[in-house]
This record gives C-alpha cells, sequence and structure tokens, in this order.
C-alpha cells in the first residue's frame, strides 16, 4: 500500500512538472518569434495579390496597410473619411509602389455589404486585417450613462461585430477556393476580463475572439489562418461622447491556429495619442511585432510587453480591478488627459 501511495505521488509531482515545464516552454516561445515562428520574405504576397484593411486612414489600421504594401501586396483601405484615406493612398503608393484602392464606408450604418461585396468581387484577396472599431465613450463611464443609449449600442455593434462577421462572409469564400489566406481580427487586452466602466466595448471584443477561434477550427485544414488582433478608433466628439468608427523563400506554408490580437496601449487617438514607452507603443511599432505572430496560435498579445501585462490582468483579483477608487481613478485619468487635449488644441488654434 504505501508503495503504491508513493507511486502515486511521484507520478503526480512528475505531471506537475512536465505541465509547468511546457508551460513555460510556449512563454518561451512567445518571447523569441523569429525564432519559433519564422516567416519567409514572401508569406502575405503567396496569399493572394491584394490585402483588404478596415479602419485604414490612421494609426494601427493605417500601419497594417502600409505594412502589407512592404510586404509586396497592392491594397483596399477602408474607412469613412475620404480626405484622409486618399492622403494615406498616395503616401502608400509613393512609398512602396503598390496599387491602392480607396472605399469610403462607415460601417456603424445598416446595408453597406452590398456595394462592398461589388467592390471586392474580382479581386484576388489573400489578407483581411479587420481593424475598424470603436468606443461607446471616449471618457469611461457605466453602461447606462453613455449619451442616446439606443444608437450607440447599434453603432458599437454594427462596427465592432457585424462588420467583422460581414467581411469574413465576403473574402472568406475566396480564400477557402484558393486554399490560402491570413484573417487578422483585431481585438483589445481589456476584453481579458469582464472590465468595468468598458462593459459594452469588451464584450463586442469578446464576440471577436470567440468567433475567430471558432472560424478557425472550422477552417484550420484549408490552408488558412485567421487570428486575432487592438483596434484603432477615430471619435467624433459630442460631449465626450465618441460617435462614429475608426476611420490589428520557398519555406512551405502550413495551416495555423486562429488566432486573436489583443494590445493593450497603442498611441491612438483612442488614447490621446499617450508617449509611447515600453508599454504604450507606437501603432508602427505594434504592427511590425504583431506581424511576427501571425503564425504563433490562437490568440496573441501582439508584443512581448502587452502579453505580461495581460497575464498581469488575469492574475489580479477581480475585486481589485473592480475597487471604486480603481475605477474612480480610471475616469479622472482619462477625462485628464482629455482636457489637456483640448487645452493644447485651444492653444494651437488661438
Amino acid at each position: 500500500m504505501k508503495s503504491l501511495l508513493e507511486l502515486f505521488f511521484t507520478s503526480l509531482g512528475g505531471a506537475v512538472v512536465v505541465y509547468y515545464g511546457v508551460k513555460l516552454l510556449l512563454v518561451t516561445r512567445m518571447l523569441y518569434p523569429k525564432m519559433w515562428f519564422p516567416l519567409p520574405k514572401s508569406f502575405f504576397s503567396s496569399m493572394g495579390e491584394w490585402a483588404v484593411v478596415t479602419g485604414a486612414s490612421e494609426g494601427i489600421g493605417r500601419e497594417y496597410a502600409f505594412a502589407l504594401a512592404e510586404q509586396g501586396m497592392n491594397v483596399v483601405i477602408m474607412s469613412r473619411t475620404k480626405v484622409t484615406l486618399d492622403h494615406v493612398a498616395k503616401e502608400i503608393g509613393n512609398t512602396t509602389g503598390r496599387k491602392v484602392k480607396v472605399l469610403v464606408t462607415d460601417f456603424t450604418m445598416d446595408n453597406v455589404f452590398s456595394d462592398i461585396e461589388e467592390q471586392l468581387k474580382d479581386l484576388n484577396i489573400g489578407v483581411l486585417v479587420n481593424n475598424v472599431g470603436m468606443l461607446p465613450s471616449i471618457v469611461p463611464c457605466r453602461f447606462l450613462e453613455n449619451a442616446d443609449l439606443d444608437q450607440t449600442i447599434t453603432r458599437v455593434i454594427n462596427c465592432n461585430v457585424k462588420t467583422m462577421v460581414k467581411m469574413c462572409k465576403t473574402i472568406l469564400p475566396g480564400m477557402e477556393n484558393r486554399g490560402r489566406g491570413v484573417i487578422l481580427n483585431v481585438s483589445s487586452g481589456i476584453a481579458s476580463i469582464p472590465f468595468p466602466l468598458y462593459s459594452l466595448y469588451a464584450a463586442s471584443k469578446i464576440f471577436v475572439e470567440r468567433f475567430s477561434q471558432g472560424l478557425q477550427a472550422e477552417y484550420k485544414e484549408t490552408g488558412i489562418i485567421i487570428q486575432q488582433s487592438s483596434s484603432a478608433v477615430e471619435h467624433t466628439h459630442n460631449n465626450g461622447q465618441a460617435r462614429m468608427c475608426s476611420d490589428t523563400n520557398g519555406e512551405e506554408i502550413t495551416p495555423s491556429d486562429c488566432e486573436t490580437v489583443a494590445p493593450f496601449g497603442v498611441s491612438t487617438r483612442m488614447n490621446s495619442y499617450q508617449a509611447t514607452n515600453v508599454v504604450t507603443l507606437s501603432p508602427r511599432d505594434f504592427v511590425k511585432s504583431s506581424l511576427q505572430y501571425v503564425r504563433a496560435g490562437d490568440r496573441t498579445y501582439g508584443s512581448i510587453c502587452h502579453m505580461f501585462l495581460g497575464w498581469l490582468l488575469q492574475t489580479l483579483p477581480l475585486k481589485i480591478v473592480y475597487a471604486d477608487y480603481v475605477l474612480n481613478g480610471l475616469q479622472e485619468f482619462v477625462a485628464r488627459k482629455q482636457a489637456q487635449k483640448r487645452a493644447i488644441s485651444a492653444l494651437s488654434a488661438a
């Protein structure tokens, strides 16, 4: 009996060591993406002639469009502001020599996808970046405190949820027929836990993750990579509310797991262009980093520092995250940043 107990506990201890050893190995792999998940130079261009990027007029979407053009792809850039899109298209064309197609679309609205399907139907699309997204409110607030709540709910769902699904519905069939393609669906680090004051936004990003994971499981045998990436948002201001969508070498390529790219701080309009540092990345640095993880699995934060932030957020007791002083401090911090931004803008205009 004693020998059996010794064998049981020895086996249990060995299993625990193996389990945590494997977890440590997986973390180590994420620290060295170029070693563990190398991409041939022709990886993206081998997927197809064109890339499509939603919310591409600035921030993360703009940098994805630039990066994919630099990889040899022609790009379709989409958002609601034609003047800004035309400027980005000119920059990409002059810098990379690639073709750029502009589609002006307001993704918060209904019934915009028939025209999109018509515009894209004859293109050989190898990469889709579902980046467009919106916050219900610039300053975080409780759900019922959102202005024009019914309209806000519709806009957030249209922009953050419906657009991603409809764009996949439009482009995925061509990828399936060719047996290759990459879909990057942009989520957010705050979707790691139920996040007070961002409840609607965080919930919409959870949809992005679950849909992406399910879609990858359905199509993993076709050679299509479906990965989740945070959203770049352009705000139209109305008493502090964010109302509109934005304007994530011969080597054999094998199918990868579905993945969501879910970053934390990226210096965009969403966070009032916070100064970049080890935690808050520039859009260009984030995109450059996130593309190294395309073959890394079903979910990535897009960078090493954001991976540790995600681990920390999931490790902290929710009582701490949900404490009134933490939530109030977050509201005050964002409100202060917005006030500073308005003051600087007023001085510039004077």
